[in-house]
């Protein structure tokens, strides 16, 4: 598939302006992660059931972001983020008169239909029009921004919730609107080409994604049968049509399943992470949600300068040395945890700065070595299959995490915190372990 030549000075402008798009939608998750204690108070819930105002958010996040990647093989990439924007903004306004649990629910889960063309597409964009010299860099700035607003929205969730009230969380989503006129301004017009889009695929793939959730937050057998039955169409699926949902060359690559699986597990900790460190810090310190925002705060931030940084560090040095440093740092947080979270909240501040700067490393440095070792007519699927695998992590991370910490009975204990913590270790022990494998036997460029 051809297009256009890729001049990066020109179209690094509209990696700012995506950039810019992607801090507001994972604002939109850590504002929510500050508020549940809140929301848990609120509405009578059970942590199980408050995870799922993140980990459905994740869900359908994973089920749309491979389908708005897939689509922007057929139509203009402004288009589908334009369609995505709307989606995200309306939703924001039907999630601020929300007065139940089942409408505040909805109104996220919608949220997420349209903010998942957000995240995909501009890493597609960046792998479409910004050549290999300055991808790191473009994918960089893009983690950069995701960093920024894992550190903005504690803290804009914190002061909302303590002053005024969780809904209004809802209002600072609705800014995104505003790009839609520069995203006609600066993105391409591409032509919009002909195709067939695998409906029964998407909707298989979506399935498969939901059940093996479900199965995860509920252990019940019938949905990991039904998981299990889905996998298996879509697997026959995407094996039989001429333009499948996923192409099987992509399950086949083995490479790529490498640097896929490493990502998951790292999604699955910092979302494991963002879902404990308020509950941690609410129950066993006693800390408010603006106190909580800020502990957060530093991490973040320093992830997201250092972002700037570790794009340079790709460009110049290559994926694997970055993506060993994430190893080091997420396995670093992931012991602060475990042995001195219980000791003092500013060691929960320092663990998050591990955890915050290892994760930005490994979303841009991952991301940037599956458009290296793919075909240029793979990357979008590429991209988008990683993007919806990783967002399955994220919501394997909130559920696990609540899942393991109802083991015990609330007001919870910092020892309560040991074993969801003490999980994330061994989680890290096996990334390191395929990455090790990784190397040893790293592809050309494709």
């Amino acid at each position: 598939m051809e297009y256009s030549p890729r001049p990066s000075n020109e179209y690094f402008r509209t990696i700012f302006l995506l950039s810019a798009s992607v801090l507001i939608v994972v604002m939109n998750t850590t504002m929510f992660n500050i508020a549940l204690p809140t929301i848990l108070k609120d509405f009578s819930l059970q942590p199980s059931e408050g995870a799922w105002i993140v980990s459905g958010y994740s869900i359908v996040l994973a089920i749309f972001t491979i389908t708005y990647t897939r689509l922007s093989d057929y139509l203009p990439i402004r288009v589908l983020l334009s369609i995505g924007v709307a989606i995200f903004s309306l939703s924001s306004v039907i999630g601020f008169f929300s007065d139940n649990y089942l409408t505040l629910l909805l109104a996220r889960l919608a949220q997420a239909s349209g903010a998942a063309a957000i995240p995909g597409l501009s890493m597609v964009f960046a792998g479409r029009y910004i050549p290999m010299s300055r991808r790191g860099s473009a994918y960089a700035l893009i983690a950069s921004a995701t960093s920024l607003g894992f550190g903005l929205g504690p803290v804009v969730g914190g002061f909302i919730t303590d002053f005024l009230d969780w809904n209004y969380l809802f209002i600072v989503t609705v800014m995104v609107f505003l790009v839609i006129p520069a995203l006609f301004k600066l993105m391409p017009d591409e032509p919009i080409r002909r195709g067939r889009f695998d409906v029964l695929g998407a909707l298989l793939s979506g399935g498969s994604a939901t059940l093996f959730l479900l199965y995860v937050s509920t252990f019940q057998s019938y949905y990991l049968l039904a998981g299990l039955l889905t996998s298996s169409l879509l697997w026959l699926r995407i094996n039989r049509v001429s333009t499948p949902f996923i192409q099987p060359e992509l399950v086949k690559n083995r490479h790529y399943r490498q640097i896929v699986l490493i990502s998951y597990l790292g999604f699955t900790l910092h979302f494991a992470v963002l879902f404990l460190m308020p509950i941690m810090l609410e129950q066993v310190y006693d800390r408010g949600a603006a106190a909580i925002g800020l502990i957060i705060f530093p991490g973040a931030m320093l992830s997201a300068v250092a972002a700037i940084y570790v794009g340079r560090m790709i460009d110049a040095y290559g994926n694997i040395r970055v993506l060993l440093l994430s190893q080091v740092l997420l396995m670093t947080s992931a012991l602060i945890f475990f042995f001195l979270a219980g000791i003092s909240p500013y060691m929960i501040m320092i663990a998050y700065m591990f955890t915050s700067f290892g994760f930005s490393s490994l979303s841009s440095s991952s991301t940037n070595e599956v458009s290296r070792i793919l075909p240029d007519e793979q990357i979008g699927a590429g991209i988008g299959l990683k993007q919806q695998i990783q967002f399955i992590g994220s919501a394997s991370g909130s559920v696990l995490a609540g899942i393991l910490l109802e083991l015990y009975k609330q007001p919870y204990t910092a020892e309560n915190f040991q074993l969801p913590f003490g999980t994330l270790i061994l989680l890290m022990v096996i990334s390191g372990f395929i990455l090790l494998l990784y190397t040893k036997k790293r592809p050309e460029r494709a």
